[in-house]
């Protein structure tokens, strides 16, 4: 099997027995993209100078001996939404299209110390909006397993890496879903931790109190590896969780017997395919089978998730992006008469009619007169959600669902019907609004062969356990399927 095809954890054991260099997997990673990204269009920003260089020096140290960390000398992508210092963040925007930030996000610095090759930028719905990635300024990154087919998004290029072998694991954002429905889409594993648990201090914001970085990867013990070394305490972020956190791959167990598993009755209902329902509950049955007791439960509010979720990430978003303006930083229109034109002309020519869509969204809830009719509202229903998860994890240990109620749709055959489009995020806005950790891993095909994506949530900060839990069913399922490219 070529380099580029296995995982990190097999990967970083023969980098530590010196049965292959850093380099020679950065050039096998490399080589891979050069074949299959005109197919896929993954990437926004290569940084392979940099990353042979990388790979040189670690190389070079673990030549002299020296103790690394075990994901040292491994390529990683990175979302264009995460700070790299010297390295282009543009989001897939226009508006920030030849940014090039004087500093890291704390993530990259915890990625540079560990010794990992960053292999470049991947592409996004802009500003992390979207969930198709058909709404960046630069491309539209495309389905390993369907090239006509959507990745997901926001974080598609980060998912379609992954399963293109275009980089071995990657780092994408999450604030309703945007690393878990590619993650589905795109047949790979995908965690969304606790809010909290990974610093945000150079994530570029969508929706502050949403908003969560997370891994991507093959298998259930690459994305452990990655998130026991992203995770953590940052006192340059004011939501960060102050607690010690478990090395998640040396406590992964793959026993189940007297695990809980609840069932929610309304992610089970109209609007999920029939295909994906049968898949899911075929690995339900498949845990059952292993010790795992399953009880149906019910998250009435459920319901009215997306319409909460969406009043409150666009006010977020509405506030966050405010400070796009022409003035400080990024894109600047170049025809004006006065400053309150150039503001409109600056807005009006670097954004994008998603974004535009969810700010003029965000705006008018805010806005006096709607605030109490809408955004507060939101607020308590948001409450109510959190509150409702709070007691059924009373009884169980962790809840099952589709992570998305489809396969993946053609390209395009969404993107003039937002809210048809917004639907693809029904099962997994709920984690953000409740701020509670989950995850999607494959467990099945559909008729056309597209990855069927099974989601795990858990209690507040519960990661170890859903690990557990996915990587238990992993060794039934026998996990990633490579797409033919």
């Amino acid at each position: 099997m070529e380099l580029f095809n296995k995982t990190a954890v097999e990967l970083s054991s023969m980098l530590k027995n010196k049965e292959i260099s850093s380099v020679d997997l950065t050039n096998s990673v490399f080589d891979r993209i050069e074949k299959v990204e005109g197919k896929v269009d993954a990437y926004v920003t290569l940084n392979k100078e940099n990353a042979l260089l990388k790979a040189q020096e670690i190389d070079a140290k673990i030549a002299n001996g020296e103790e690394l960390h075990p994901l040292a000398g491994i390529p990683i992508g990175i979302k264009d939404n995460i700070s790299t210092k010297g390295l282009r963040t543009t989001c897939s925007s226009k508006m920030l299209e030849n940014y090039v930030p004087p500093f890291n996000a704390t993530v990259m610095d915890k990625i540079d110390n560990a010794g990992m090759v960053v292999t470049g930028k991947l592409n996004m719905d802009e500003f992390a909006m979207g969930s198709s990635t058909e709404n960046s300024y630069f491309k539209k990154t495309k389905n390993p397993f369907d090239e006509t087919r959507i990745p997901g998004g926001s974080s598609g290029g980060s998912a379609a890496a992954v399963a293109a072998s275009e980089a071995i694991v990657t780092l994408g954002s999450d604030t309703g879903g945007s690393i878990r429905q590619p993650a589905s889409y795109c047949g790979v594993v995908g965690l969304k931790p606790t809010y909290g648990t990974v610093s945000r201090f150079g994530l570029v914001a969508f929706a502050s109190s949403l908003d969560q970085i997370g891994p991507i990867g093959k298998c259930v013990e690459d994305v452990a590896m990655l998130q026991s070394l992203i995770c953590g305490y940052d006192k340059m972020d004011a939501t960060s969780a102050y607690r010690e956190y478990p090395d998640f791959k040396a406590n992964l167990s793959s026993d189940v017997k007297g695990l809980k598993i609840g069932l929610p009755k309304e992610y089970f209902g109209d609007g999920i395919d029939e295909y994906v329902k049968v898949s899911v509950m075929n690995a339900v049955k498949e845990l059952e089978k292993n010790g795992a007791e399953i009880r149906e439960i019910s998250l009435p509010s459920t319901d009215y998730a997306l319409s909460s979720y969406y009043i409150i990430s666009s006010a977020e978003a509405s506030s966050n992006l405010a400070r796009y303006d022409g003035v400080k930083y990024g894109f600047r229109a170049e025809n004006y008469d006065n400053l309150i034109d150039m503001y409109e002309k600056t807005r009006s020519e670097g954004f994008g009619d998603e974004v535009k869509r969810r700010i003029m969204l965000g705006t008018f809830v805010l806005s006096s007169g709607f605030y109490d009719a809408y955004y507060k509202k939101a607020k308590l229903l948001q409450r109510r959600i959190s509150a409702e998860f709070s007691e059924s994890f009373k009884d169980i240990d962790v809840i099952a669902t589709p992570t998305v109620p489809s396969t993946a749709f053609k390209i395009g055959e969404n993107i003039g019907d937002p809210l048809k489009m917004y639907a693809t995020d029904v099962c997994t806005v709920t984690i953000n609004i409740a701020g509670l950790p989950a995850m999607s891993i494959p467990c099945g095909y559909d008729n056309a062969g597209l990855p069927i994506g099974l989601q795990l949530i858990g209690d507040k900060f519960s990661e170890q356990k859903l690990l557990n839990t996915a990587y238990a069913y992993e060794k039934l399922f026998g996990g990633f399927k490579l797409p033919t490219l």
